[in-house]
């Protein structure tokens, strides 16, 4: 994409040339180095691949020995719920994928489940999204998702979600890193760390009919994300989740960490011009407890690479 043509979009948006999510006059106040005795809450990237904006990102929140022990077993929850080529924005970049995984082998795991319940034929999708081929490459292991065998029935203490059938490998994992991708949803409004949540679930028609805000935020109940890692190198802008047109596109080039999943959610929802408290699994899950909306309450590192 022309940078004319991305500068164009993204002041449409209301994201300005260069400019995250922050909000004015706290962008000023953001310091560029984190004190040694605390670590920031975020870490907001741009500019670079994003394997290197995660080797970046990863090491400014403490370094993947923070979330991940020796002999630990890890889940790995990407979006590769459609079957559609990279350059659609709808999964989850398999670069950043292999990465994380990489630094999970790395600091000692004992093994990396990828796990995503396909929306559409889960062969297809894992090939023609690339994360397949990736996790194979970076010594991940796919994590069977589509036989209702593999899903245990759990209560949930839900304010709506009362019951859910979870795939047994987050049942039973140490560590879960959400990495979303960012985009557009038609129903839900913005698809991310929650949002991706959704493919950890045998049935999702459930949440639909319950009411897919409050699911989606119900769920972390079950689970919540040790790390949070929001794919925005390419995001889907309208007619999401699995998009339309590569005009729907536009390269926004970053990277968003957190282990507080409603501060990477309330933010990534900026970068698509949304208000987090108006998209209502972000408010319900932040009146929950689960974390912070409200961005000025952070410490929020910004690097531009």
């Amino acid at each position: 994409m022309e940078r004319r043509e991305f500068l164009k979009k993204s002041l449409a948006l209301g994201l300005g040339a260069g400019v995250l999510f922050l909000p004015k006059g706290f962008r000023n106040g953001v310091s560029r180095a984190m004190a040694e005795e605390s670590l920031p809450d975020l870490i907001a990237l741009k500019g670079a691949s994003p394997e290197t904006m995660f080797d970046r990102g990863i090491a400014a929140l403490g370094g993947i020995g923070r979330f991940v022990k020796p002999g630990q077993t890890v889940v790995v929850k990407p979006n590769v719920s459609w079957d559609v080529p990279v350059d659609s924005a709808a999964n989850t970049s398999p670069e950043l994928v292999a990465r994380v995984i990489k630094h999970c082998l790395d600091a000692g795991a004992k093994r990396v489940l990828v796990l995503d319940h396909s929306i559409e034929y889960w062969e297809s999708s894992w090939s023609a999204s690339g994360i397949g081929a990736a996790v194979k490459a970076s010594g991940g292991v796919y994590a069977p998702s589509e036989s209702e065998g593999y899903y245990q029935k759990i209560d949930v203490t839900g304010s709506v979600l009362k019951a859910t059938q979870v795939h047994e490998s987050l049942l039973e994992s140490d560590v879960l890193i959400s990495i979303p991708v960012l985009k557009h949803h038609g129903g839900a409004g913005v698809s991310i760390a929650m949002k991706n949540l959704m493919g950890c679930v045998w049935n999702r028609g459930e949440y639909h009919s319950k009411g897919l805000q409050s699911c989606i935020a119900d769920f972390l109940h079950v689970r919540k994300p040790d790390l949070s890692v929001v794919d925005a190198q390419r995001v889907i802008t309208r007619h999401g989740p699995r998009g339309g047109s590569l005009d729907d596109v536009v390269a926004m080039n970053t990277l968003i960490l957190s282990p507080d999943i409603v501060a990477a959610d309330a933010a990534s929802a900026r970068l698509l011009g949304r208000d987090p408290s108006e998209i209502g699994h972000i408010r319900i899950a932040a009146e929950a407890g689960f974390g912070q909306i409200d961005l000025t309450k952070l410490k929020i590192e910004r690097m531009v690479l």
